[in-house]
């Protein structure tokens, strides 16, 4: 929570709110304030995650972050599966199940319109 902090703080280094904020947590706590004078900042800018989607079941994915230098505070996730695994099999039913709702779709305004 401070390495977000330290990176907002750093980001609007003029918001009043946010000052006010890290100033009385500084006078709160001593856990606070130790951490905070340490300036750790440590952002996981890639990683693993396992989600659990209702169609398909478990995923388990690796992920890269990016952040969008025009954009402050904007980050992109990329989610990849491991090639041949079972997690990359479930992603592209999943993309096959969406593509055909997606033509179905697609059909049906077809016919409303003719």
């Amino acid at each position: 929570m401070v390495a977000v902090l330290r990176a907002e703080a750093g980001r609007s280094p003029y918001d009043k709110g946010l000052t006010d904020l890290i100033g009385e947590l500084s006078t709160r706590s001593e856990d606070f304030r130790t951490r905070w004078a340490a300036h750790n900042v440590h952002f996981h800018q890639t990683g693993a995650k396992q989600l659990h989607h209702p169609v398909v079941g478990d995923l388990d994915l690796t992920y890269e972050a990016m952040e969008l230098p025009s954009d402050p505070g904007l980050t992109v996730l990329v989610y990849t599966a491991e090639p041949g695994s079972p997690s990359l099999d479930a992603l592209n039913l999943l993309a096959s199940w969406a593509a055909t709702l997606d033509q179905q779709e697609r059909a049906e305004h077809a016919t409303e319109g003719a």
